[in-house]
């Protein structure tokens, strides 16, 4: 009844933050306060063939970031990171806040579903606005996606933000209304937040499917794959390293991006965050 109710009423901002601090509040936070590099994320809301996560979090770790990734299921009608990642045999999604934040620590990478302490009120309530065909409610994603993200222990986020007739949000006007929330959400709890907004008017990149995307991105982290994938992994990670001052320009950021595709140093990191999740890192090396 409470979903329904928001989803054809509405919230007004204060309302959105309202419950953006509830969710927070229903479970244990992270503290990566002693993690001593820039701890940037970034989220998509989702759309057909987006395994871009899979690509980007390598990435970005392996130039210098710590990337805290609690990734979410498919919801609506595209699949979810979690989902990708399982088809990797033996891939563990999830575990404790200790072994996550141990993880990060390592290797500067992990992405981990939402563990029982982590958000326990947005984890039931995801699940239900699936059964209750109130995904696509503005305020309702705002809060899922920024509690989960707040709690991660982040210094700054990067939201890809998809629109068209493959995204949960079709109309641009809507995407931009829920991108101008997350960031005003973000900035209320003083964290630095860029929004893109991507087309998802056709799917991304060539393959689609659990085990087909990760293959996909297997070969994006080698050097290959699709250019729009490619362009819009180094265009997001690029903008991760301007949001941690690790550069001061975007041609730089796209230049480091490209160079750590294309010289392997991103597909070791790929390899590692494998193997730390337990996953079977031959599959990685011969899809």
């Amino acid at each position: 009844a409470f979903l329904l109710a928001v989803y054809f009423r509405g919230m007004n901002f204060k309302e959105i933050l309202s419950l953006t601090e509830a969710y927070l509040h229903s479970g244990k936070r992270l503290d990566l306060s002693d993690i001593p590099v820039p701890k940037i994320d970034k989220h998509s809301t989702g759309g057909v063939g987006d395994k871009v996560s899979l690509v980007l979090a390598p990435l970005a770790a392996s130039l210098g970031l710590a990337v805290p990734m609690i990734s979410g299921r498919g919801l609506g009608h595209t699949g979810g990171t979690l989902d990708k990642l399982e088809s990797i045999p033996g891939f563990k999604v999830s575990g404790s806040l200790t072994r996550f934040k141990k993880q990060i620590r390592r290797i500067g990478v992990a992405m981990f579903g939402q563990t029982e302490e982590l958000v326990p009120a947005d984890r039931k309530i995801y699940a239900l606005r699936d059964v209750t065909a109130t995904v696509d409610s503005i305020p309702l994603i705002t809060a899922s996606i920024m509690s989960k993200k707040l709690a991660e222990g982040i210094d700054g986020l990067v939201l890809d933000v998809k629109v068209g007739n493959g995204a949960v949000l079709v109309e641009q006007q809507q995407a931009e209304i829920l991108a101008k929330n997350m960031m005003k959400v973000g900035q209320a709890f003083g964290k630095k937040v860029v929004a893109y907004l991507t087309s998802m008017e056709q799917p991304l990149g060539l393959k689609i499917g659990n085990w087909l995307e990760v293959e996909e991105s297997i070969e994006c982290l080698q050097g290959g794959g699709p250019d729009d994938l490619k362009e819009l992994v180094v265009e997001l990670t690029a903008e991760m390293l301007l949001l941690a001052g690790l550069v001061k320009k975007k041609i730089t950021a796209h230049r480091k991006c490209r160079q750590a595709l294309q010289d392997g140093t991103a597909f070791k990191k790929m390899l590692q965050l494998v193997r730390a999740q337990r996953g079977n890192s031959q599959f990685i090396r011969n899809p």
